[in-house]
């Protein structure tokens, strides 16, 4: 299968977590490579980083090296969008995502939309209900877990400003120590 790979080192302080990776981010070779999804403006325009990237395959090395910080999706079957999803891609996609998260072990597992949390979670955290943003209460391992809204220009339904409003409570939770609340 044709896909993103997954980008980890030891020391994350993020692990970004996407539903699944899109058609033109796998013809790109990156994450988050439509020219209309919103991650790298809010990304840039927020305090996760320390100077903005220019978006492309090289920005992902430096993310990973100078800001630590690691990107993968919980199911790793690339789509033109969300309906071509199965149950069966999030039954396969939670296990691998847990694993993986264990044993990278960032400071916060970092959830792009409720989608991709509520799967994981029913597959995961099956007791667990909560229906919040930003940081939950559960842990894997010892890796805090943090949900926003997912950039995608799908999901209109989320300014810019609410994009960058969210991460900067991302970056709070990591300035408070080992991801704690903020």
């Amino acid at each position: 299968m044709n896909t993103l790979p997954d980008l980890l080192a030891p020391g994350l302080r993020l692990l970004s977590i996407g539903l699944n990776p899109s058609l033109p981010s796998v013809a790109a070779g990156f994450y988050f490579a439509n020219p209309r999804n919103r991650f790298w403006k809010a990304l840039n325009t927020s305090r996760l980083v320390s100077m903005p990237v220019e978006p492309g395959p090289a920005a992902m090395q430096v993310l990973l090296r100078r800001e630590r910080i690691g990107f993968t999706d919980l199911v790793k079957r690339p789509t033109r969008g969300v309906a071509e999803l199965r149950a069966q891609d999030y039954r396969e996609g939670s296990p691998r995502l847990q694993a993986l998260i264990a044993r990278s072990v960032p400071t916060i597992a970092w959830f792009h939309g409720k989608v991709a949390w509520k799967q994981f979670r029913r597959f995961v955290f099956p007791q667990d209900e909560s229906d919040e943003w930003g940081l939950q209460g559960g842990m894997i391992g010892v890796s805090r877990i943090f949900v926003s809204p997912n950039p995608s220009p799908a999901n209109a339904v989320f300014s810019q400003a609410d994009l960058v409003a969210w991460y900067d409570r991302l970056a709070d939770c990591l300035e408070a120590g080992s991801g704690g609340a903020g």
